[in-house]
Formats: C-alpha cells, structure tokens, sequence
C-alpha cells in the first residue's frame, strides 16, 4: 500500500456509521467485487450492499464513492461515485449501484456504474474507500458530467458528516 491518506487534509467532519452485509472494514475484498471489465475472470464488477446511519438530522443529501488512494497514478483511481442521494435513502443492495435514485458520475474506467477492482498484478495491496457523505443541500450544484474530483469539491463546503468503510485487494 502506498501512504496515501486521501481524507487527511480535508476538514474534520463528525462520522456516522456504514455498515455491509458483504463487507467488513478492513477485510479482503471478495471476488466479485473483483473488475470482470478489466479481465479479471472471478470479478463482477458487483457494489456491495451498504447501509448507513446515525448521519446528522439536518442531513438533506448523501454522495457515495469508492476510491484507492494506492493506483499507480498521481490521482488514484475513483471507481464509485453517485451524488444527490435524497436523505431517505439509507442503504444500497449488491448490484444495484445502477438503480440508485442519484446522479451517477463517470468512473475512471468511463462508466458511470460501479467497477471492480483491478489492481496491477505485483502492486501490493490496495485499499478501497467507501464513503457516504451526508450533505446540507438536496442537490450539489453539478450534473453527471462533474468528476469524482469536481464532486469532492463540492463536498468540500457542503459535506457535514462522512462514514467510511475500507477494504483491501492485491493481484499476486
């Protein structure tokens, strides 16, 4: 891994809770979570279920993502991101990153689903960082064509509270 910690020069915000029926922190990830599109024959390209609570009441959004600090590039690699979430919605089930109610942003493998893990064989491990940002406003001002990048932006003075939960993948 490399020693990337991509949360630590944002501000401080209070943290709430995100949990998976698929997932732990800090455990491998499974199989299927594993990108089928970048030739990973066990991979699915499949979002684990998430479910999030305890976030502010005056939460009006959420934004989720998934991201490894530890891609060999200078920006990582964004593998999930989806904005606008309305504020009743707490959970997202395996599979169904495609029909969340939220604007779905482009990938850095350039869809606007979620894609599995491929990290270079060799590489070591890398984390995966799932995120759920509670978010003061029912709508960032951006639309589908906003980065990863332009979205965290955004985030950056509407965010109020974020959950995380990481885990981990290598090719060897």
């Amino acid at each position: 891994m490399l020693n990337r910690e991509p949360y630590a020069d944002l501000p401080e915000l209070p943290t709430f809770t995100l949990t998976s029926e698929d997932i732990k922190d800090g455990d491998q990830a499974p199989d299927w979570m594993l990108s089928k599109a970048m030739g990973i024959e066990k991979g699915e390209d499949t979002n684990p279920q998430l479910s999030w609570s305890g976030f502010p009441e005056e939460t009006k959004s959420f934004v989720i993502t998934c991201y490894d600090p530890d891609a060999p590039t200078p920006s990582g690699f964004w593998h999930w991101t989806a904005s606008n979430i309305p504020a009743d919605i707490t959970s997202v089930a395996r599979g169904a990153a495609d029909e969340l109610k939220a604007v779905k942003h482009t990938n850095d493998g350039g869809t606007d689903s979620f894609m599995g893990f491929a990290p270079p064989e060799g590489h070591g491990a890398h984390r995966y960082i799932f995120c759920v940002t509670a978010v003061d406003t029912e709508e960032l001002d951006i639309d589908a064509s906003a980065s990863p990048a332009v979205v965290n932006f955004n985030l950056f003075f509407h965010g109020i509270a974020r959950a995380f939960l990481t885990v981990t993948h290598e090719e060897k």
